[in-house]
């Protein structure tokens, strides 16, 4: 089965893109809620975040994401070693849901496959892209951040530019260019 990654960076349209395949039928993994679900939901994860981080990071089985920023805001080396716990047991989660799947293709959606090193279980990789201050707007309204908070997230993520060369395709989703074709394109391509 082909496996596609869909990334870009905040704000770029990812999750837009993915709801168009899913209601094509085909099925979508999203790396940050499987991460997020993982962190509260596997053991052993959750015992290491927590001798990472501080027990105090879990309130009655939740993390307390604000506190976890907070920190890894301060200490870029927890940052890498909280990465160095999730990612892997994310890939792993994706793994084994993409043995679970039957259909032509499945979707991966992550916006740090390349950072993180995953792209290389990927068989093909499409990039979202959109203007930055397009993609700062975005995810300002969505996530109810401020303009440094998102252009902060921006700063730690691949340049764009870099990210899109290493992609197979890459779709635009500047609120000019319809999304839909460009998606019916790609899939088209992908099942045949």
């Amino acid at each position: 089965m082909l496996k596609v990654g869909v990334t870009g960076g905040i704000g770029s349209g990812k999750s837009v893109v993915c709801q168009v395949f899913r209601t094509l039928g085909i099925p979508v993994f999203n790396a940050d809620d499987a991460a997020r679900y993982l962190m509260e939901n596997d053991a052993i994860l959750i015992q290491r975040i927590s001798t990472l981080l501080g027990n105090d990071v879990y309130a009655a089985g939740k993390l307390d994401r604000a506190k976890v920023s907070a920190i890894v805001f301060h200490e870029p080396a927890k940052l890498q070693q909280l990465n160095a716990l999730v990612h892997p047991a994310t890939i792993s989660y994706a793994n084994e849901w993409f043995e679970e799947q039957r259909a032509p293709y499945v979707i991966k959606e992550a916006a740090i496959f390349f950072e993180s090193g995953s792209y290389k279980e990927i068989d093909v990789m499409v990039g979202v892209s959109a203007p930055l201050e397009l993609r700062v707007d975005r995810a300002m309204k969505r996530n109810n951040l401020s303009r440094e908070k998102v252009l902060s997230i921006v700063g730690q993520q691949m340049d764009e530019d870099e990210k899109l060369k290493r992609c197979n395709y890459v779709i635009v989703n500047d609120d000019t260019r319809a999304v839909l074709p460009q998606v019916l394109g790609l899939h088209k391509e992908l099942v045949g």
